[in-house]
C-alpha cells in the first residue's frame, strides 16, 4: 500500500512540475529539446539530489522508467499545445495562475514523498535528514530549472516557498507517528503546503529582505 501511494504521489508531482518547467522554458525561448530537458529536470531533479544525499545510487528514478516517460510525454504535449496555440500567451496572467497552482501541487507532493523516501531508507529516527530530504525533493528541481534558464531561483526570493514546504513536512512527519494511515497523513501535509503557497501568492506574502536601494537616507 505504501509503495502504491508513493507511486501515485510521484506521478502527480511529475505531471505538475513538468508543466511548470515547460512554461518557464517556453518563456525563456528554448526549443523543444531544451524545453523537454527543463521539464524533466524540474520533475526529477529534486529526487535525484535527495537520492545522492541518502546514498541511493544510481538515483531511484532510473529504476522507474514510467516516471521518466511520463515527464517526457507531459513536456512534449504541453510544448506542442503551446506551439500550435500561441494565442494562449495573450492570457499571461491566467497562465501564471495555472503555473502557480501546478507548482504548489508539485511542491506539496514531492516534499511529502521525499520525507517518506528518507524514512523508507532507514532515516526515520533522524529528523534533520528526513526534513532536508523532503525539502530537497520539493525545491531541488525548481532550483535546477531556474539556474538553467538564468533566473534567480524562485525558492530564494518569492512567496515563502521553502517555508511552505517545511511547514507541511513537519506536520506530516510528526502526525505520521501518531496516525497509522499514510494516505491520510500525506493528504494533510500536502494540503498545508498547497494552502500556504496559494495564500502567499494571493496575498503576496514574502519573507523580509534588506532593500539597500531604499534605506531612507538622504543623499
Amino acid at each position: 500500500m505504501s509503495e502504491q501511494i508513493i507511486l501515485i504521489l510521484e506521478a502527480i508531482g511529475t505531471i505538475a512540475f513538468s508543466i511548470t518547467g515547460v512554461l518557464v522554458a517556453v518563456e525563456a525561448k528554448l526549443d523543444i529539446f531544451g524545453t523537454c530537458v527543463i521539464g524533466m529536470i524540474t520533475a526529477i531533479g529534486g529526487g535525484m539530489i535527495r537520492d545522492v544525499m541518502l546514498g541511493n545510487t544510481p538515483p531511484l528514478i532510473f529504476n522507474n522508467p514510467f516516471i521518466l516517460l511520463l515527464s517526457l510525454l507531459v513536456s512534449v504535449t504541453v510544448f506542442t499545445a503551446l506551439y500550435f496555440k500561441k494565442s494562449l500567451f495573450k492570457h499571461k496572467k491566467k497562465i501564471e495562475e495555472f503555473n502557480n497552482l501546478f507548482d504548489a501541487v508539485g511542491l506539496a507532493v514531492f516534499s511529502i514523498m521525499g520525507v517518506e523516501t528518507a524514512i523508507n531508507s532507514g532515516c526515520g529516527n533522524n529528523p534533520a535528514v528526513v526534513i532536508i530530504s523532503g525539502m530537497l525533493t520539493g525545491i531541488g528541481g525548481g532550483i535546477l530549472r531556474d539556474v538553467l534558464t538564468k533566473n534567480i531561483p524562485f525558492v530564494l526570493r518569492k512567496h515563502v516557498y521553502a517555508v511552505a514546504s517545511l511547514a507541511g513536512i513537519l506536520v506530516f512527519y510528526y502526525i505520521r507517528a501518531i496516525i497509522d494511515n499514510l494516505a491520510i497523513t500525506s493528504v494533510i501535509g500536502a494540503l498545508i503546503i498547497i494552502a500556504i503557497r496559494i495564500l502567499a501568492t494571493k496575498f503576496k506574502w514574502n519573507l523580509p529582505i534588506i532593500n539597500i536601494e531604499n534605506d531612507g537616507t538622504k543623499k
